[in-house]
C-alpha cells in the first residue's frame, strides 16, 4: 500500500496540535542553532608569542645594523611566530529551555504537515536485508531524494537494508529532533510513531 498524505484534519484526529499562526518560528530557529552549535568540537587552537617554542634571544643588536629593531623571534609579525587573537579551545553549546525545544518541535512538525510533506504508512518492512529492496520500498511511497522514515521501532533486517542509502534516514519517534524534521524533502511515518510524537508535543 502506498503512503497517504497526512492532512491537517487527520493530524488533529491523532492529537497533533498544529500551530496555525506564526508562533514558534523563533523557537525553531533557536533550537536548530543550538543543535548545530553543540556538534562543534571547539578544538581550534593557535599559539601565542609566549607559547611558540622559539629562542627568546634578541635576533640582532638594537642599533647599528640598519635594520628595524627586533626583540624576539616569536614576534607575531615574523614567519613561525605567535598568532595574535587566534582561536582557542572553547565550548560552543547554547542553552535552550525544555519548553522552547518542545515548541520548536511542534512548530516544525506543524509546518511539514501543512505543507503536505508528511506521509503515513502502516509499517516498514522488507523481506530480505537488501539495499535494492529498501530502495524499491521508498520509491514506492515517494519520488523525493531525501526521505526521513519515522517509526516506533525498526526491525534489524530493515536497518541493515537501509544503512547504505545515505539520503534516507531512519529515526524512532522518541529520538527524532527538530532539525531532522526540517532537513528532509519528505517524511514517512507510521501510526504508532504518530501517537508517540503526539505524546511528545502534549507532554
Amino acid at each position: 500500500m502506498s503512503a497517504q498524505v497526512l492532512t491537517a484534519a487527520a493530524a488533529k484526529e491523532a492529537n497533533i496540535n498544529l500551530i496555525e499562526n506564526g508562533r514558534g518560528t523563533q523557537a525553531m530557529h533557536d533550537a536548530v542553532v543550538a543543535m548545530r552549535a553543540a556538534r562543534r568540537s571547539g578544538s581550534a587552537n593557535t599559539k601565542t608569542k609566549a607559547e611558540v617554542n622559539l629562542s627568546g634571544a634578541k635576533p640582532w643588536r638594537q642599533k647599528g645594523t640598519g635594520r628595524a629593531r627586533a626583540g624576539y623571534k616569536s614576534s607575531p609579525i615574523w614567519r613561525g611566530g605567535g598568532v595574535v587573537f587566534g582561536p582557542k579551545p572553547r565550548d560552543y553549546t547554547k542553552k535552550v529551555s525544555k519548553a522552547t525545544r518542545r515548541l520548536a518541535f511542534q512548530k516544525a512538525l506543524s509546518e511539514r504537515i501543512k505543507a503536505g510533506d508528511v506521509l503515513t504508512v502502516d509499517a516498514f518492512s522488507v523481506k530480505e536485508p537488501k539495499t535494492k529492496a529498501f530502495v524499491s520500498l521508498v520509491k514506492g511511497h515517494t519520488d523525493a531524494k531525501k526521505v526521513l522514515l519515522i517509526s516506533d521501532a525498526f526491525e534489524e533486517t530493515f536497518y541493515r537494508s537501509a544503512r547504505n542509502v545515505r539520503p534516507v534516514l531512519l529515526a524512532t519517534a522518541t529520538d527524532v529532533n527538530t532539525e531532522q524534521l526540517l532537513a528532509f524533502d519528505k517524511i514517512i511515518i507510521t501510526p504508532k510513531a504518530l501517537e508517540q510524537l503526539a505524546g511528545r508535543i502534549n507532554s
